[in-house]
């Protein structure tokens, strides 16, 4: 229930992080409480800093690494928490999955310095309403902090370019991600074949079909296709 506090004659109502004076200013709502999570001190505190400065924020807790983001999460329960993507053992989609769990209305802003088009859909896809690099202006970072607290999906034009060209990749079944993992580092079909402990003609079929998925004439482009879109991470 609201709460009332008199002051000078003017009674003042507080309720759900707003409050209203009757007859007075209208109502001021609380800063946006944010958790931020990333494994590189440097920034997570330089990041810390200049949010702190920003009117309307403030950062109510530091982590480093998964574990401690979900403690952090649990006992703080943040508006909002800005997670680094590119973290171990838990990286950002796994951090951002496991507070959707714990609170389905979870807000997640998921800032790295990669922006591969599967990392990209792993993040988004795991429940993370936005997702920014480590270079993005800080007018940009403030707005896309607003627009996540107050419920709404915060895509760039290039990401959601990147989500629309990795829908093809993504239908690769786990056995055409393994062949094209063995293709990226230079095995014969012979040789998938072998560590696979599938058939020569195995082989044949899915590097036909990852050629298609992918939209490549050959191996060379698929590789090409991959490393882009973050498909292939160890040549």
């Amino acid at each position: 229930m609201p709460t009332q506090t008199v002051h000078r004659g003017r009674t003042v109502m507080e309720s759900g992080g707003m409050t209203s004076v009757e007859g007075g200013s209208p109502a001021v709502s609380k800063p946006i409480r944010l958790l931020l999570v990333d494994d590189h001190c440097i920034m997570r505190e330089g990041l810390a800093a200049l949010l702190s400065q920003k009117p309307g924020l403030e950062v109510v807790g530091q982590a480093s690494n998964g574990e401690e983001a979900l403690e952090l999460f649990r006992t703080l329960q943040p508006d909002l928490a800005i997670v680094d993507l590119r973290m171990e053992p838990m990286d950002g989609a796994e951090i951002t999955e496991a507070m959707r769990e714990m609170n389905p209305n979870a807000r997640v802003v998921l800032l790295t310095t990669y922006d591969t088009d599967d990392e990209v859909f792993r993040g988004l896809r795991a429940g993370a309403a936005s997702y920014l690099l480590k270079d993005v202006g800080t007018a940009q970072l403030i707005d896309t902090i607003h627009a996540v607290h107050a419920g709404r999906k915060a895509i760039s034009p290039e990401i959601a370019a990147k989500l629309a060209d990795h829908v093809a990749s993504d239908a690769l079944t786990g056995r055409q991600q393994e062949v094209l993992l063995c293709v990226a580092q230079g095995k014969s079909n012979l040789e998938i074949a072998n560590t696979l402990y599938i058939s020569e003609g195995t082989v044949k079929a899915h590097v036909k079909a990852i050629l298609k998925k992918l939209e490549a004439r050959d191996r060379t482009q698929a590789i090409t296709i991959a490393i882009r879109r973050g498909l292939v991470r160890t040549l």
